[in-house]
């Protein structure tokens, strides 16, 4: 396997920080990128099927790359493409630059909407992968010392071993403990004093649920830090403030995918995930046009790996609606933000006569109001369709905490706050299917 990699960032405590790296300037973050993607475009171009035969249909060497905006040049990958190189005879796709042999792990979608498609890491991947989220577990208080029960699913999924190889490398004693069971999750962290986990943000307010109707205070645990992924959750304020309020601790936001691990996380500050910078070029580009937007409006993030060696890619689309800030944190970070997280799928953005609404800004609505429990759902049918099948509503789906009056208030806040119509249909607690890994939100039927 070749490899001429830029020079590698080492896991190191840096004063407050976990790496030097994080408190670069934006000219040195500049020029280790450029550095880092000319010798990655040389590799994937000699090395990758499906990349030497992009450049060559764009007519792109990567030594043409003078400046990050040259990158420019190239198509965006989707995930279309991806999957489009798997075959039954070639089930590994064509994006490879290792050999089968320098493979350490392999990886797989979920599959919900298509059959699972594999991603891979060689040894240096996965020990740049539990540095950063070492790195991300550092920024939020985690330290030799703290419990730290992993509850992200195991089973096929990328995020649960990601999580336990990182905060074993910040220092924390960690338990394994996935997604199922309720029961024993309660009674291990009770037992053994467990001061941080991680969780998608439904169960960890379910779990929140779970300890109070067996009659203890989730704030009783001793939980003092959070970390919450796989759906907007800490990002979205109300949803954050029920989750803190519940266990008495502190909750992050943290955002991966399967090709991207990981990508952003917040800090102590909570104001915005900071990217890894020295992980991924960023772009933030316009969902239709594919031409970039300005820091502080939304738009479709795109990601170029700047050292993978197993699967590298470049320009990955990720269908993910973001706002980036390029000015240092107060916390002293220079790396560029998401504020707000991720606002959602690109596809998953309603148009209601003509009015964007994020299924996150639904959610912001529903969990400010302590009338109703922590469930809700989207529900787009025919019912809020006009005759020519556009939205001319949206059909919200709750549970009651205190009586069905709710339902008004909710949709007079919709109406006032996003200024769409509102259709809501208050039920019974307990209705709703409560998840132990990502929810669905939103339905259409």
């Amino acid at each position: 396997m070749t490899v001429a990699h830029a020079t590698p960032v080492a896991s190191q405590r840096h004063g407050a920080h976990f790496d030097a790296a994080e408190s670069w300037s934006r000219d040195a973050i500049e020029a280790y990128q450029l550095q880092a993607l000319r010798a990655q475009l040389q590799r994937v171009g000699a090395e990758s099927h499906y990349y030497r035969a992009t450049f060559a249909r764009a007519g792109f060497e990567a030594g043409d790359l003078q400046s990050l905006d040259d990158l420019a040049r190239l198509p965006f990958t989707r995930k279309a493409d991806y999957v489009a190189t798997i075959t039954p005879e070639n089930p590994y796709g064509a994006f490879m630059c290792a050999p089968q042999a320098a493979v350490r792990r392999m990886h797989f979608s979920s599959g919900t909407t298509a059959a699972p498609s594999p991603q891979f890491w060689s040894a240096r991947d996965l020990d740049r992968w539990a540095a950063l989220y070492a790195r991300n577990a550092h920024a939020q208080g985690v330290r030799a010392g703290d419990v730290f029960q992993c509850m992200f699913t195991y089973t096929w999924f990328v995020g649960g071993l990601g999580a336990t190889a990182g905060y074993q490398k910040a220092g924390a004693l960690v338990i394994p403990a996935g997604s199922q069971d309720t029961e024993r999750q309660i009674a291990t962290m009770f037992a053994y004093g467990t001061t941080a986990f991680c969780a998608t943000p439904s169960f960890a307010l379910h779990l929140a649920e779970e300890v109070a109707r067996r009659g203890r205070n989730p704030a009783d645990a001793g939980v003092r830090t959070i970390m919450v992924g796989g759906e907007p959750g800490a990002s979205v304020r109300a949803t954050r403030a029920r989750i803190e309020e519940a266990w008495g601790a502190r909750c992050y936001d943290a955002y991966g995918c399967l090709e991207f691990q990981p990508i952003a996380a917040d800090c102590e500050a909570q104001e915005g995930l900071h990217l890894a910078e020295d992980f991924s070029y960023a772009e933030v580009v316009d969902a239709e046009s594919g031409t970039p937007v300005p820091d502080g409006q939304p738009g479709v993030l795109v990601l170029t790996h700047l050292d993978k060696e197993a699967g590298p890619l470049v320009r990955w689309w990720t269908g993910d609606m973001v706002v980036r800030e390029r000015k240092p944190c107060a916390c002293g970070r220079t790396h560029a933000r998401l504020l707000g997280g991720v606002l959602g799928r690109a596809d998953d953005m309603l148009v209601v006569r003509g009015v964007n609404v994020f299924p996150s800004a639904i959610e912001e609505l529903v969990r400010t109001m302590p009338a109703l429990t922590d469930e809700y759902r989207i529900v787009i049918d025919d019912s809020v369709r006009d005759a020519a099948g556009f939205l001319k509503a949206i059909r919200l789906q709750v549970e009651a905490a205190d009586g069905p009056e709710a339902g008004d208030a909710l949709a007079q806040r919709v109406r006032s706050r996003l200024g769409v119509h509102a259709v809501v249909e208050v039920l019974a607690p307990g209705t709703l299917e409560r998840s132990t890994h990502k929810a669905r939100r939103l339905i259409r039927q």
